[in-house]
Formats: C-alpha cells, sequence, structure tokens
C-alpha cells in the first residue's frame, strides 16, 4: 500500500487488522457496524468508491464490510 492511501482506506484497514481472532463473518459485520455507526457520509462515500474503483488497497474483511454496508443501503 502507499504512502499516499486515503485516511478513509487506512483507517477501515486499521479496524479490519484488529479482529484476526474472530470468524470473518463477525469480524465484517464488526466492522460495518462500527463505520454505519461512526463515519460521517462524505466517509463512506469515499470508502465505497475506493472500494469500487480500487478495491486491493482495501483488507480483505474492510472491503467485505464496505460491500456488506452497500447491500444494506441498497435494500433500504
Amino acid at each position: 500500500m502507499s504512502s499516499d492511501i486515503s485516511p478513509q482506506v487506512r483507517m477501515a484497514n486499521e479496524i479490519a487488522v484488529q479482529f484476526p481472532h474472530l470468524p470473518p463473518e463477525e469480524a465484517i459485520a464488526i466492522i460495518a457496524e462500527h463505520i454505519k455507526l461512526f463515519w460521517d457520509p462524505r466517509m463512506k462515500a469515499e470508502l465505497h468508491r475506493y472500494a469500487s474503483s480500487d478495491p486491493d488497497t482495501l483488507h480483505p474483511l474492510a472491503l467485505a464490510a464496505t460491500r456488506l454496508l452497500e447491500s444494506a443501503e441498497h435494500r433500504v
């Protein structure tokens, strides 16, 4: 990962690495809930853009959480 990475990607990745002890599905749900509750809409939009345009910048758990949030938003 480069040093010019988005702050939102960096933060999502930092959150994701905190949960290696949990099953992936549980970690993904926790990460998604954190982003949903504590990130403002602009931060979430930026993260969604990276998930769509440059998914390799995101930790696999962060990417899955972002996609979970996107699917939940489309269901509402």
